[in-house]
């Protein structure tokens, strides 16, 4: 087969493989001396029984580029069908990336060298070049602030509107690996994971791992995984355990859902924590009031300006940081207001309240932010009476999560095009489009902040900001206390003041 420019196929192919060789030893650790047998591996693939040499080599282009032209000869080439090329990516980029131990080692030596983010960052960077993190999905990602959140549009992530798909889309059948989020997927074939590496991390002296997430919702976004499969869980050893890694990895966040379905964690099967390496709105949220505990006299409790329930906790001490964490939390999880829906319990003795906590360092010492949850339902809200309530539904109807409720909103892909249809209604001075009848809320919103303006630049700006305002509305959805005076009186309760 012979293309466009006079050169077979297959031709193509083979430079298009070793312009990927070459970034492999210039980005991945792949040793020189195995240049050969990682390329005769990608070869033996498909049969190839001979190859020609070309030179070629990556030149400074990306590797979304070189892994691009080589999937296009491939397939030009007969090799294998469109259909699997993603299939077809992965396999050559697992025979070029290094092994885990390669990497763990060559983690350590950056730790010792310059420092955990130092190594952090290195692997980071790693994970983008050998293609587990999808680097050009996540900057396709719209994103802008409003109402001081940050609001994304997941192009990528599907949209999973209760909690029972949530877990169906993390589900692994056959047994093995035991679930999405297990050790046992790095590198496994059967979910297209051979590029996956990982890093051990010891926290509360048990074994953990660390991973970078494909389709991350922010900057270095990841996720901390217990390495035995046990159930998610938070007790006073989380907060010990979200310390330890802040310890070694100051740069960066570590939190965890609510271990309760309903809100947030669809993975509940496994236990593990969610980070990286952006603050999230929440975490620079000002307090509302500053409390303190006798007991704890260098300790700050601040009860958050932000609509969801929310404190932090304030400390050089570890020590300190974990005795009030698990003091809220012991007092949170058996608290009972009937008067306001909040039901420690349900019916049949079940727990409904838990905490959310998440962890960071900053030049005031540690900080511990509390998020209260409750996934209580009623009648008038089956899906929970602490969740995005109906009419908000057509923007987010999804479990709100740690991230969300830290303030950074995963809008579902969907809304790319149901918005560009109502901004081109509102543009041509027309009704609601049928199509998008059930944004009725929003059309009504947006007319009114309009006032009869309907140039593009207007109305565009007029939907980031009900976008803004819908969102900051779905977390006070959340909030179990709905005024911070009975926040405030929580915390009394347990002994802080001011």
């Amino acid at each position: 087969m012979t293309g466009a420019n006079g050169e077979p196929a297959l031709d193509r192919f083979y430079a298009a493989l070793d312009a990927l060789v070459d970034h492999a030893r210039n980005h991945l650790e792949l040793d020189p001396r195995d240049g050969d047998w990682a390329r005769n591996g990608i070869l033996g693939r498909h049969g190839l029984a001979s190859y020609r040499p070309t030179g070629a080599v990556c030149d400074g282009r990306g590797v979304d580029e070189l892994v691009g032209d080589l999937l296009s000869c491939g397939v030009e080439a007969g090799l294998f069908g469109p259909e699997e090329a993603g299939s077809e990516a992965d396999a050559v980029m697992g025979v070029l990336s290094a092994r885990p131990s390669v990497l763990q080692d060559r983690f350590l030596t950056v730790e010792r060298e310059r420092g955990g983010m130092a190594a952090m960052r290195w692997f980071y960077r790693y994970c983008v070049d050998n293609t587990y993190v999808k680097r050009a999905q996540l900057d396709a990602n719209p994103r802008f602030d409003s109402h001081g959140l940050v609001v994304t549009i997941n192009l990528a992530k599907p949209e999973f509107k209760n909690m029972a798909k949530a877990a169906a889309g993390n589900a692994v059948a056959g047994g093995y690996p035991q679930c999405t989020i297990c050790h046992a997927n790095e590198g496994f074939a059967g979910r297209n994971k051979r590029t996956l590496r990982t890093m051990p991390v010891t926290l509360g002296g048990e074994p953990w791992f660390w991973q970078f997430s494909p389709y991350g919702y922010f900057t270095e976004h990841g996720i901390c995984v217990n390495t035995e499969h046990t159930p998610m869980h938070v007790d006073r050893d989380t907060f010990v355990q979200l310390l330890d890694f802040v310890d070694r990895f100051p740069g960066y966040f570590l939190g965890c859902n609510a271990a309760l379905p309903r809100i947030g964690g669809s993975v509940l099967a496994h236990d593990h924590f969610q980070g990286g390496g952006e603050l999230l709105p929440m975490h620079k949220a000002p307090a509302w009031a500053t409390l303190r505990l006798p007991a704890y006299p260098d300790a700050l409790v601040e009860i958050l300006d932000w609509p969801g329930t929310a404190v932090r906790v304030v400390s050089d001490s570890r020590t300190a940081i974990v005795e009030i964490s698990d003091l809220i939390r012991r007092a949170w999880i058996a608290y009972d207001d009937p008067a306001a829906d909040i039901a420690s319990h349900d019916a049949d003795g079940n727990r409904q309240s838990a905490l959310s906590p998440s962890a960071i360092v900053t030049d005031r010492g540690y900080e511990m932010s509390l998020i209260f949850r409750n996934n209580a339902v009623s009648g008038a809200y089956p899906d929970g009476i602490f969740h995005a309530h109906p009419e908000y539904y057509p923007v987010k109807q999804e479990p709100i999560g740690l991230i969300e409720a830290q303030g950074l909103f995963i809008l579902p892909g969907r809304l790319v095009e149901q918005l560009r249809t109502i901004e081109d209604a509102l543009a041509d001075g027309h009704d609601l489009p049928e199509s998008v009848s059930e944004f009725s809320l929003i059309w009504e919103e947006l007319n009114a902040a309009l006032q009869g303006g309907n140039s593009r630049e207007a109305i565009r700006a007029a939907i980031r900001d009900e976008l803004g305002s819908v969102c900051e509305r779905i977390l006070g959805n959340t909030a179990v206390f709905k005024t911070k005076e009975q926040t405030l009186e929580f915390m009394k309760g347990l002994g802080f003041g001011r």
